[in-house]
Parts: C-alpha cells; sequence; structure tokens
C-alpha cells in the first residue's frame, strides 16, 4: 500500500512529503521524455535540483524541529512520527539521486552530437589544456581561500548550498583540507573555438588540490554541498519592543544562514574516516549523506543558453511562444471603460498581463481614481507594478499595499520593495503575526458621476510578470459591485487586523473559505442521495487538507462524480473501494508550471465557479488570508470550463494517480482525445485552405522531436492525404501545446480566427453526443 504505515482507517490518503517527491519525480521524468527538446530537458534536471534544495530547507527541516520535539506531532493520514517521516524520506531520495545521474548522462550524451560538451580535464586537448591553466592561475587561483583542517584551524561555517573540495591528506596525523568554492567565481568556464566546450569551475579548482596544498599528500578529494534548514519564522524569534516588522524580517534572514545542516551531498569518492569526520562536524546521520555523479548545483544551465549559438539554441529549446494580446480587448481604448462593460479574464502565460498593467498605469493617472489597494506577496526584480504604484502615490492618491514579508525566499525582495513604496508616501502594511497573507486582490476605488465605482482584480497567482509567462494562472478583472464592496471590506479588515470579517461573494481563509466549500461538497453530496446528477471538479496545486480529502472521500461514496487535477502533492488516493472509486486524480507536469485554482460545484446552468489563490492544503485553508471569487459571467465561466475540457484530454503530458499511489501515462491509442484534436485541426485547415499541408508545420507541438519540425516543410509530400496526416497528429494531445496553438488561432483576428472557434464548437458538439 502506498501509504506503507499501519493506519487502516485512513487507507485512502498517502504521506505529503512521499507525494512531493514524486511529484519532483515527475519533474525529473520530463528530462527523460525524448519528445522534449534537449535543451529544456537540461533544464528540466536543473529545475528537479532546486525543488528538492528547497524541499529538504523547508519541509525536511521542518520534519527535523519536530523530530527533536518527540513523537507527539503524528501525520494524521499515515500515523507516522516525524522521524519515521524523515526515515522514508531518506530512502526515498536515494533512487532520486541515481536516477538523476542516469538522466543527466543520457542528456550530455545526446547535447555533445550537436557540439555541446561539459567537460573534464582529462578529455581536453593540450591547447585546451593550456587554456584552462592560464585562467586558473590568473582568474581562479588568487581569490580561492583553503584551509587546513586541524585542533588549531577548527572547522568552519559551511555556507548553505555552498561548493566546497574536501580533501584527506596521507599521515598518521590526520588532517584535513578545505577549499570554498567563491560564489564570486563564474559557474562555468567556456572554451574558445566553434564548438561550446565548457567545464565547472569546480572541476578545475577539484584538479589542482594537490598544487594548491603543496606540502601535503592528497589520498582522496570531493566536492561537497551542505544544505541547511531553513524553516525559521519570526514569530518564534525575542525581539526588542520598538523594532518594526521589516527589520524583525531582516534579522530573521540573517539566522537562516546559520541553521543546522539537514543534508551532505557528495560528488566523488570520500574515505570512511574523512566520511565519519564530517558527520561529526556538521551533526547529521549517514542518511542524510547524498553521493551523486552529476553536478551538485546546476544553476549554470539557465546561463548556459547564453552561450550557445542562436541557431543551435533555437533548434534545442522549445518553439517560440509569446504570449498575446487579448483579441478580446480594444488595444485603443482603456482597459477601465472595457471592463465596466464586460468581465474581463486573462489566462495566463498565453495572455500578456498587459491588460492588468495598463489598468494599473492609467488608474495611477485617473483624477477620478481616488485609491488604489494591491496585495503583494512574490514580484519580479523589475515590477512594473512597483513604478505605477508610486505614481499613482505621486498623483494624491491614496495607495495602500499589504506585502507579505514572510513570502519565502522572497523577504529580502519584499524588504526592499516595501522601503521603496513607503519613501514614496505609499501606505504600507505587513499582514498578521502567525497568518501568511497569500491573497492576489487589486482594488481601484473611482468616483463616478458623483457615485463609487470599483474595479476589482483576482488572481490566482501572483503580480509578477515574469512568471506570467511561466506559470498557468487566471485573472478576473471585474466591475461587480457586489464583489468591490467586499473587496473594499476585505482590504478594511487588512488594515485593522480582522481576520474574522463577513463577506457576501469572496470566500476569505482562515475564517470562510474551508467552511463554504465543504458546504458546496454538502451540496453536491445532497443531489446524489436525491438521484440527481452531482459533480465536483478541483484544479489545485496540491490537497493535503484532511477535513477536505474526507469530505471527498464521502461525495464519492455517495456517487458525486469527482474529478480533481492535483499538480503536486496529493493526499488523497483515488479508486480505494469503498473510499474514492468515483475520484479521479490528473497530474499535468510540462512546459509551463499549473498554477491555477479552480472550483467547481455542479453541472451545467446551475455550476457554481471560483477561482482562488488557495489551494487545498491545510496551510492555505487554515493558516494563510487566501481569497476566492466567484466567477459570476456566463461566458468566462465556460471558458474555464474548456479549459477543463483540454487539460482532461490530455494524454501526452497528464499522468493519471492510481489507488497504490503511482502515476501512470494515459494510454495514447485512439479515443476522444485524438478525434478532437485531429478533427478541430484538419476541418479548419481544410475550410481555411483546402489542404491540411498548409497548416501542418504551424500546428506540429512541441512534442514531435525537434529535428522533425525543423524539417517538416521539406520532408512532408504537397499531396498529402488526410490519412497521412490523421496519422501524425493523432494519439498525442498535449494540453499545453494545444493552448498555444489556439491562443496562435485567437490573435489572429481574421477569417482563420473565425472558423477556428465555429468548428471548436461543431467538434465539442459532436463529441459531446
Amino acid at each position: 500500500m502506498a501509504h506503507s504505515e499501519d493506519n487502516s482507517g485512513n487507507n485512502f490518503m498517502q504521506n505529503r512529503e512521499l507525494s512531493w517527491l514524486k511529484f519532483n519525480k515527475r519533474v525529473l521524468e520530463e528530462a527523460q521524455d525524448e519528445i522534449v527538446p534537449l535543451y529544456e530537458r537540461l533544464k528540466f534536471i536543473s529545475i528537479f535540483t532546486s525543488n528538492l534544495d528547497e524541499f529538504f530547507m523547508v519541509r525536511v527541516g521542518s520534519l527535523t524541529d519536530l523530530s527533536l520535539m518527540g513523537n507527539n506531532n503524528i501525520d494524521n493520514k499515515t500515523g507516522m512520527t516525524p522521524k519515521q517521516q524523515l526515515t522514508r524520506v531518506f530512502e526515498n531520495t536515494i533512487p532520486l539521486y541515481q536516477l538523476k545521474d542516469k538522466i543527466f548522462n543520457d542528456v550530455e550524451t545526446e547535447l555533445r552530437e550537436f557540439g555541446v560538451y561539459n567537460l573534464n580535464l582529462s578529455e581536453m586537448g593540450k591547447s585546451e589544456k593550456r587554456y584552462i591553466e592560464q585562467y586558473y592561475q590568473s582568474d581562479i587561483l588568487p581569490i580561492l581561500s583553503p584551509q587546513i583542517i586541524d585542533s588549531r584551524h577548527p572547522f568552519p561555517h559551511l555556507i548553505n548550498k555552498g561548493l566546497y573540495i574536501i580533501c584527506e591528506f596521507h599521515g598518521q596525523d590526520k588532517k584535513f583540507g578545505l577549499i570554498p568554492i567563491s560564489q564570486s567565481l563564474p559557474r562555468f568556464i567556456l572554451l574558445p573555438g566553434n564548438q561550446t566546450r565548457y567545464i565547472l569551475t569546480e572541476k578545475i579548482v577539484l584538479d589542482h588540490t594537490t598544487d594548491i596544498f603543496g606540502m601535503y599528500v592528497v589520498e582522496c578529494a570531493a566536492i561537497i554541498s551542505v544544505t541547511r534548514n531553513a524553516d525559521i519564522s519570526p514569530e518564534d524569534e525575542i525581539f526588542e519592543v520598538d523594532d518594526d516588522y521589516r527589520e524583525q524580517m531582516k534579522k530573521v534572514l540573517k539566522k537562516r544562514g546559520r541553521l543546522s545542516p539537514v543534508r551532505m551531498e557528495v560528488q566523488g569518492h570520500l574515505s570512511k574516516t574523512l566520511t565519519n569526520f564530517l558527520l561529526d562536524k556538521l551533526h547529521i546521520s549517514k542518511e542524510q549523506v547524498f553521493a551523486c555523479v552529476s553536478p551538485i548545483v546546476m544553476n549554470y544551465v539557465f546561463e548556459l543558453s547564453s552561450k550557445l549559438p542562436v541557431v543551435l539554441l533555437k533548434q534545442l529549446s522549445y518553439p517560440a511562444f509569446k504570449p498575446i494580446y487579448p483579441v478580446f480587448l480594444n488595444h485603443n481604448e482603456n482597459i477601465t471603460s472595457q471592463c465596466r462593460r464586460k468581465d474581463i479574464l486573462l489566462f495566463y502565460p498565453y495572455h500578456q498581463m498587459e491588460p492588468f498593467l495598463h489598468l494599473l498605469k492609467e488608474s495611477s493617472q485617473d483624477p477620478n481614481v481616488i485609491s488604489i489597494k494591491i496585495t503583494i506577496y512574490r514580484l519580479s526584480r523589475n515590477s512594473r507594478i512597483i513604478d505605477y504604484l508610486i505614481t499613482a502615490a505621486e498623483n494624491n492618491k491614496e495607495v495602500t499595499v499589504l506585502v507579505e514579508l514572510k513570502a519565502r525566499f522572497d523577504e529580502e525582495n519584499n524588504i526592499e520593495w516595501a522601503e521603496r513604496l513607503e519613501e514614496a508616501g505609499c501606505n504600507v502594511i505587513y499582514g498578521f503575526e502567525g497568518f501568511k497573507v497569500h491573497s492576489k486582490i487589486c482594488l481601484i476605488t473611482r468616483r463616478d458621476r458623483n457615485k463609487i465605482v470599483y474595479i476589482t482584480q483576482v488572481g490566482t497567482g501572483n503580480y509578477n510578470e515574469k512568471t506570467a509567462k511561466l506559470y498557468t494562472d487566471l485573472s478576473l478583472i471585474t466591475s461587480n459591485k457586489d464583489i468591490g464592496q467586499d473587496a473594499s471590506e476585505f482590504f478594511k479588515n487588512m488594515s485593522i487586523s480582522n481576520l474574522k470579517g463577513q463577506y457576501n461573494n469572496l470566500f476569505v481563509a482562515p475564517y470562510s473559505f474551508k467552511n463554504n466549500m465543504l458546504a458546496l461538497m454538502d451540496n453536491e453530496i445532497e443531489k446524489a442521495k436525491r438521484g440527481e446528477s452531482a459533480l465536483i471538479i478541483i484544479k489545485s496545486n496540491s490537497l493535503t487538507d484532511k477535513d477536505i480529502i474526507m469530505k471527498l472521500s464521502e461525495a464519492s461514496q455517495t456517487g458525486v462524480k469527482v474529478k480533481l487535477i492535483i499538480r503536486g502533492i496529493c493526499c488523497l488516493l483515488p479508486g480505494v473501494k469503498g473510499k474514492t472509486e468515483n475520484i479521479m486524480v490528473t497530474s499535468v507536469v510540462g512546459r509551463f508550471l499549473e498554477h491555477s485554482r479552480i472550483y467547481c460545484f455542479g453541472t451545467d446552468k446551475d455550476m457554481k465557479v471560483y477561482i482562488s489563490s488557495a489551494d487545498m492544503m491545510t496551510r492555505n485553508t487554515s493558516k494563510r488570508v487566501e481569497i476566492a471569487c466567484p466567477i459570476l459571467d456566463a461566458e468566462i465561466k465556460n471558458q474555464i470550463l474548456h479549459i477543463f475540457d483540454i487539460i482532461f484530454k490530455d494524454n501526452v503530458k497528464a499522468r493519471l494517480l492510481g489507488s497504490d499511489g503511482i502515476y501512470r501515462k494515459k494510454e495514447t491509442a485512439g479515443g476522444l482525445t485524438e478525434d478532437f484534436f485531429k478533427d478541430t485541426t484538419e476541418d479548419t485547415a481544410k475550410e481555411i485552405t483546402g489542404n491540411i499541408n498548409d497548416i501542418l508545420i504551424q500546428d506540429i507541438p512541441d512534442y514531435i522531436s525537434q529535428d522533425i519540425y525543423q524539417d517538416m516543410s521539406e520532408d512532408v509530400p504537397q499531396d498529402i492525404s488526410e490519412d497521412t496526416s490523421s496519422e501524425i497528429l493523432e494519439n498525442s494531445f498535449d494540453s499545453q501545446q494545444y493552448m498555444i496553438e489556439e491562443f496562435i488561432f485567437q490573435s489572429n483576428q481574421n477569417m482563420k480566427s473565425n472558423i477556428w472557434f465555429q468548428k471548436l464548437v461543431k467538434v465539442f458538439a459532436r463529441h459531446a453526443q
């Protein structure tokens, strides 16, 4: 059984930490998928690595703290103690490192076929070795700070995720040497020449250990890195009474880098003596030591893109995709006027973020705007949002910004933004003790013909121009008076530290969100008991809240059809007899990070749809300030349901979770999914041009191998038959790539776009019969 521990009453649940490791394995498996372009596969290995780093810093760090407090903190889903969870985490992490090593080797081998070499010194020719030696002597050696470790040279503090060369010297009086790889050094050195040949800096230093410690005989040397606990909260610290919250957070961040190690990674061989020495100095167990062949730190992968030839980078990457400006909006008219006529739904990354940015910009200068209020969790480094808020303040608007200083690993950025906003005259507030403000809401208040008018934006993702191009998120802009009044009430409550505010339309955690969601599920349960059609659809990043899980199980047992799209952690196991037989769980991991949170209850015209900042996790439902907003516009509601239709048809990137806790890819042979995609593209092509070949090239999705993508225009005969084109297009349906193609069609504001949507409707109708 997937839950593994004795917890018989909850045999349809699994541990959240183990479920997360399965999610990260799915990320790593994208690097194994040959239909993903080669450089993108390398990036997925890097993403997997950074994900695992954060998991150990935060989740393993938290479990380590709990394990020191005894066995009272039992996992309520599996009955495991913190120590048992740590043991299982360490056990399950070992094969992930092994898989990473294998995939990394495979990808690197393939990259060499394209002239991209991640080299060892032993593979270089004489001239290349001379170049590296000269670079080492002039640029690396002067920065190195090697040290001996003995009674007079104590073991130093190892910074979190820093790279070090550790050495053991030969002799009776055992001594050790340590060389920090300075963070001021480049991550890799590019060799001169026509090909992309490079070597990682730590390899160069490792090769020079004998020279660096010239008076000692180096017996063994390896690259190591320590991961430290980063699970620290300002609520756990003691501060001066007159410290403001921003200063408290600065002190917390300084302390984070000094917390206890939770993991050591080793690239290379360590003797038993050296291993035991490190275990003793770092106060960790041998289970916390993970060996790898591939690089420990892989952030160099993204920098590598600037070193690849432009043509090669294009060949090895996803086909370029640029978010479009929504075709239903008029470039020449301000957003304020357009959203007052009709609600606007932006779908990132397929839509640009520009309409919302334009709304903020025009509001900052509009004399009729009284105030702008917004919550900020994560921003991009060069955020235009900050500029527009400052402009508004300079134009005498009342600007209130709720900045969450505890947004993990973005604390320093948010402190800087808060200081800049305060200096510009904005009213900056910092949320609540014990509760992170994770809501994504912006309220613009205007005076129009002596009446107060609201424009409210509610989203599922951050106000971040960078991630809006990488994450799938929804952003609703509405002039609905009732939602505006609730938003106004929300900001009033935030300003007076009132978490128990009353709202008529918005669901606000930690007090009303969860109860309202459970009530909506109860409605579906009652409908099922009466023999009526009942449906629950949830799209969330993770599902861990036990009350929600138990209610979904109850719904399943009464006959409610439950469809869950859970990208990451899912503590519910579907298909368990008598518990979750009517529940299907889908996970999509692909080019874009599936990030939108959508909650649907009911069928047909009675369906209620909400978008939210909250996942169905205990931390979101009970320990954060979150917002769920109803979708009241029927057309927008249909757009959201269309998104679900596309995702449920995905058989390329989607995986189904089984009752055994294993994720499996869908079968790709035949079925509704393929017919839908094939019929839509082919019918559209025939009506536009009379020949499928005319649009075949632009519609080849990214799951076709890159060399086929590049050469298709030459290899496809001009008299291609419909049967041949069907063979190319059928059996594979990638929801994200399909969305790209659909939005490209939307951007063509011409006959093609109109025919596409006509066919879309026809095909849906045909397959719905």
